[in-house]
């Protein structure tokens, strides 16, 4: 499965997680995928490939704050 497959895979996942160690693992597959999609994008200069990389960051910082709870 290609870098691009796997992003729209991640995308279109439905999450529920149970447990604080779902949420941390899927916010580090989401962080590497970005990083992945970073360094076609350093190459390339898609913008297909940074809509995709805002769209995923989007869904990681909204993990990152379910994580951090409230203060």
């Amino acid at each position: 499965m290609n870098l691009l497959e796997r992003a729209e895979e991640f995308e279109n996942r439905k999450f529920s997680f149970k447990n604080t160690s779902d949420r941390i693992l899927v916010s580090r597959e989401v962080k590497a995928l970005i990083l992945e999609l970073n360094e076609v994008y350093k190459l390339e200069k898609s913008t297909e490939i940074m809509d995709i990389m805002k769209r995923l960051t989007a869904i990681k910082q909204k993990i990152e704050k379910r994580l951090k709870g409230r203060p």
